[in-house]
């Protein structure tokens, strides 16, 4: 009964609530076609100078589009990066041309694949604090965003601790983590 209940209150404060024009429930975003589904990034050490991004994109729309990068309100500067294992070292190297997003296609950054770099980061970043930044499409503009800082180990929004192999990492681009 209290389960149902609380449910019931969740329930109707979400609908007098309501989505906020451009984004909807659940940390997701939009526009046009293009929906973009929970920003985060990682809590970090004191001292640390960079942080990965993650989101999805989905392209609901008819036309391609291409995520060619984002902004971070307390980074120097942000890029958009993949990650892939050769010979057993993680390499990791800027995306040149950005990424494609196909009609009818999602397009997930995360940890271990492709995601956005946070460089020359300003200051520590904590959980539970919201930082603004843009994500930037070739056909769709700057879209407004808000990553959320999960725990420093989370693996995905929402999730905790991460189980990740410490093998060698070589890094492209001219930075170190």
């Amino acid at each position: 009964m209290r389960l149902a209940l609380r449910n019931l209150i969740v329930g109707v404060g979400l609908v007098l609530i309501g989505p906020q024009p451009g984004k909807t429930l659940a940390h997701d975003y939009a526009s046009g076609g293009l929906r973009i589904g929970h920003p985060w990034s990682r809590a970090t050490p004191n001292g640390a100078q960079v942080a990965g991004g993650y989101l999805s994109v989905t392209n609901a729309g008819t036309e391609p589009d291409t995520l060619t990068g984002a902004t971070f309100a307390r980074a120097g500067r942000t890029e958009l990066h993949s990650m892939s294992m050769e010979g057993g070292v993680m390499k990791m190297a800027p995306v040149e041309g950005g990424l494609a997003v196909k009609p009818g296609e999602t397009v997930t950054l995360k940890p271990g694949g492709y995601h956005l770099m946070f460089l020359d980061l300003k200051e520590p970043l904590k959980e539970g604090q919201t930082v603004k930044g843009t994500v930037t499409f070739s056909k769709a503009g700057n879209v407004p965003v808000e990553f959320t800082v999960e725990a420093i180990a989370a693996k995905a929004p929402g999730t905790g601790k991460m189980e990740m192999n410490h093998g060698s990492m070589e890094h492209g681009g001219g930075h170190t983590h």
